[in-house]
């Protein structure tokens, strides 16, 4: 359900959250194990989707969540590599060495498609990799194939790019590639090479797209669709996606100010000079902009929106490929994001030309915190920070095989260090960890996909660059530099907007939860330790 149907579907949403009609095939009954797809999007806000109520055109998205299932609670570990790193070893990546990253993986880490291989899955890489203690995907990561897009400041004429772990040539500029079509290609390509040659066996894809990451590039006829679409400003779409979202049953709190005066934290303040009068360095209610910032700001959000749309766009061919192979009833998607959306404001790569339409390839233009803070709506902070702006990502999950829910929420705890174990069970894989193994810290959300209510985390932890959070239940324990390391403590059943710190109304909880964190902390930090 998105936003353009709200008035007409919100009884059957509402409905879908408390209704059920699903059941986990045995594998007596279903010996094949799903062909797995995993997509991930690159610092996509938790709000960017219509699905999650969005402006923005996703209809290829909105259809498998219409058809499969929607995640309130889902978690990434707020920045790129170590959610990477999360996905492909199952792990915290406190645990592997990469967050921070601090050498060589441990000897007992074993990547998915390595894990994968007992029940016969070939395993193939589209996109970003950037796990950097696993350098190459195949030589390392066990891919079968990749595509590995190694450039992340250039769409449009990427310097860096390598298949099957070998380097290609830089592609030239004005060629006609563009880096999101690129990554959907090379999926495609590995699908139709899998049907012709090994049909009989279950596959995992692993599509990493870079949009809607910066720099903010995308055709010019996509953006054209939005060119006017955000001069309302930043304060009203967050309000409407805020009001969406409720709408749709998938949050339930208040939308908290604008936190205005926030500057991003590697902000190099001679970067205005360069990116031009447009450009501000921190949150503004929009009505205090100058007409050049709302026009320039504006632009920036219809760039992004178009990464979206074309993003979505490419993910509908992968899809159509699927279907043509006639392995969709048995072929699982997931879809997530990193992080949440990015509020840097920065220059790298080719630089800026100011002269250069916003989003073409000389142009170097980041969301910046204004459109970032509409992007997470409802909620706080951005990627990087452990506030649930940072850490919140939309999950949709679609099977026609083995969930016959349609349209429907869940609001479990759930996180990425989850995805392996949920692929071990559906694969019918029993895992030998190798020596020195600690235990997965993540747990099967197939339960999760069978009924509401089954038991996910008792606690979640995370910490990244100094920014610190754990989850006990409804209770989440937070901290940033920016506010000075300090503690607060949140009830995010009634305030996930994280707004009333209860730190001095409940002292005891706050202790407990403090102590636990640095409990976990040294035992996730220390298993990277070689044995």
């Amino acid at each position: 359900m998105f936003p353009s149907l709200i008035n007409t579907s919100l009884s059957k949403t509402l409905l879908a959250v408390t209704l059920l009609g699903f059941s986990l095939p045995s594998r007596a009954a279903n010996p094949t194990p799903p062909n797995i797809v995993v997509i991930l999007a690159d610092d996509l806000g938790y709000s960017d989707l219509g699905c999650y109520g969005s402006e923005i055109s996703t209809p290829n998205l909105d259809k498998l969540a219409e058809n499969g299932m929607r995640f309130s609670q889902f978690y990434n570990t707020a920045r790129c590599w170590p959610t990477r790193s999360a996905i492909i070893t199952g792990y915290y990546p406190q645990q592997t060495n990469m967050d921070p990253p601090k050498g060589q993986r441990p000897k007992w880490v074993r990547p998915l498609p390595d894990l994968l291989k007992p029940a016969g899955y070939k395993s193939y890489h589209s996109g970003k990799w950037h796990i950097m203690n696993i350098t190459q995907p195949v030589a390392d990561g066990g891919f079968d194939h990749s595509y590995h897009l190694g450039d992340h400041n250039r769409f449009f004429n990427p310097t860096l790019t390598f298949k099957d772990d070998k380097k290609l040539p830089p592609v030239e500029k004005d060629s006609g590639y563009y880096a999101t079509t690129a990554i959907a290609d090379h999926a495609i390509e590995c699908l139709k090479e899998h049907s012709a040659a090994t049909p009989n066996r279950p596959f995992f894809t692993y599509i990493a797209f870079t949009a809607p990451h910066f720099p903010l590039h995308a055709r010019a006829e996509d953006i054209a669709r939005y060119k006017d679409r955000y001069l309302e400003g930043w304060d009203a779409v967050r309000a409407q996606r805020a009001e969406n979202l409720r709408k749709l049953g998938i949050v339930n709190c208040a939308l908290p100010p604008l936190e205005t005066g926030f500057v991003p934290r590697y902000f190099k303040p001679d970067w205005l000079e360069i990116l031009g009068g447009g450009e501000i360095d921190s949150i503004k209610p929009w009505k205090t902009l100058t007409p050049l910032q709302q026009r320039f700001q504006a632009s920036k959000m219809a760039v992004h929106a178009a990464m979206v749309e074309c993003m979505d766009r490419e993910i509908g061919r992968i899809l159509d490929q699927i279907r043509a192979m006639g392995a969709w009833d048995n072929t699982i998607v997931l879809f997530l994001s990193d992080n949440g959306a990015d509020a840097s404001i920065l220059v790298r790569g080719d630089g800026h030309n100011q002269e250069a339409p916003p989003g073409s390839a000389e142009s170097y233009l980041c969301l910046g915190p204004g459109w970032a803070s509409a992007s997470n709506a409802p909620f706080r902070r951005h990627k990087i920070w452990t506030h649930e702006g940072g850490i919140s990502t939309p999950f949709i999950v679609h099977w026609p095989a083995g969930i016959k829910a349609n349209n429907e929420l869940r609001h479990e705890i759930a996180h990425v260090i989850d995805l392996a174990p949920t692929f071990l069970e559906l694969a019918g894989i029993t895992e030998k960890p190798r020596p020195g193994a600690p235990s997965r810290p993540g747990v099967s959300l197939a339960s999760t996909f069978q009924k509401p209510g089954a038991p996910t985390h008792d606690e979640l932890y995370f910490h990244h660059q100094g920014n610190r959070a754990l989850r006990q239940g409804d209770y989440k324990l937070v901290s940033a530099q920016e506010d000075n390391d300090a503690w607060k403590l949140y009830n995010l059943a009634t305030d996930r907007s994280e707004l009333q710190n209860l730190t001095v109304k409940d002292p005891e909880r706050t202790k407990s939860m403090v102590r636990r964190w640095e409990e976990l902390n040294t035992r996730y930090t220390q298993d990277g330790i070689e044995r």
